[in-house]
């Protein structure tokens, strides 16, 4: 994917550190000069909206660009309930997590369900249903997913279905944050597609943030009952881009050719291969993700080591005293170099420090 541009140690902390592919980088450059309307639209937009609709085969759908995903899922969980009404999510949700309580700003309680795998099962839901049955307390609406999870799982077509069977029989709206879509679609176990997705969910992202574009997410809804006045929601919450046009082209290009799947499916190759590097040398994993975020449990002398090395990743969290849980992300953008120089550093210096 492109020259290696590292000398020592490399970045896997997460899958947004580069820029943007460079067919997105071309269509930014290409159209520079050009003048068009703004806040969406303009012509690029409005044909990234038919691109999108077609993938999807949801020629009814209603296609917002906006400029992030904490503004996405603010924006559109806001603009879906009423005042006394919440979100469910599993515990490890984005919303519940990495988002400052940008829902709860909004006036709605996020409820955080245990979850082993990052996913929200039907059982969990209807347990928080139980759990909520008067006016006493808020009253459940939506439900919110990633896919993928917030540590590398994804949904199978099967748990999609079942738990959009439990939604619409339940009267909730099911959300799903797809900031790593492209790597959910491209995961070769799950079944899931584009036309699945707007199917079986009321309202959905394609995420570009993390898949290849600079900045942005598309917000695909697929009811009726959530389209109307979304505009306005967009604009209120700080998400409407002056100068739209920019995600238009992004999303345009991104979703060509079936270049967003093939971004999605190099992260996850190379988040593989770290994954059969820590298997196979006997390192528990955290998680069973086949994406690219891969959660090892490491001793604190090889995480000292790596790190010395210039490798960087993150802390998910402290197992024992001597053991922790370490997030390492791979992108679009990872070269395999990288990974492979990478292996032979982790397997020399665990050998060094006896780990």
């Amino acid at each position: 994917m492109g020259k290696c541009l590292f000398t020592m140690g490399y970045s896997f902390k997460n899958d947004y550190s580069e820029g943007a592919h460079p067919r997105v980088l071309e269509a930014l450059t290409r159209t520079n000069a050009e003048q068009t309307d703004g806040y969406g639209t303009d012509d690029y937009c409005a044909r990234a909206r038919e691109r999108v609709r077609t993938l999807c085969n949801a020629p009814k759908a209603d296609v917002h660009f906006l400029v992030g995903g904490t503004q996405a899922n603010m924006t559109v969980i806001a603009a879906s309930l009423r005042p006394h009404q919440a979100v469910l999510a599993a515990h490890t949700g984005h919303i519940c997590v990495h988002e400052t309580g940008a829902i709860e700003a909004t006036g709605h309680k996020a409820v955080g369900l245990a979850s082993l795998d990052g996913r929200l099962s039907p059982k969990a839901a209807a347990e928080a249903l139980a759990a909520h049955p008067d006016e006493h307390m808020v009253q459940p609406k939506m439900v919110y997913i990633s896919d993928t999870t917030e540590i590398g799982t994804t949904y199978t077509l099967g748990q999609l279905e079942e738990l959009s069977a439990f939604c619409r029989a339940n009267g909730l709206w099911l959300y799903l944050d797809g900031a790593r879509l492209a790597m959910a679609l491209a995961d070769g176990h799950s079944g899931v597609t584009l036309p699945d997705l707007a199917r079986l969910c009321d309202v959905f992202t394609i995420g570009g943030t993390k898949c290849g574009a600079l900045f942005g997410e598309a917000v695909v809804i697929t009811n009726d009952a959530l389209k109307p006045d979304f505009r306005y929601h967009i604009k209120q919450r700080g998400g409407m881009l002056a100068k739209g046009r920019l995600l238009g082209l992004q999303f345009e290009a991104l979703l060509a050719d079936n270049l967003y799947t093939e971004l999605g499916a190099h992260a996850n190759a190379m988040g593989r291969r770290l994954r059969d590097l820590f298997t196979e040398n006997d390192y528990p994993m955290m998680s069973d993700s086949l994406t690219n975020q891969q959660f090892a449990v490491l001793p604190d002398r090889l995480i000292e080591a790596l790190r010395a090395a210039d490798y960087r990743f993150e802390l998910q969290m402290r197992v024992d005293e001597t053991h922790c849980a370490m997030r390492f992300v791979t992108s679009w953008a990872t070269p395999e170099a990288a990974v492979e120089q990478f292996a032979d550093d982790f397997l020399r210096l665990a050998r060094q420090c006896g780990a």
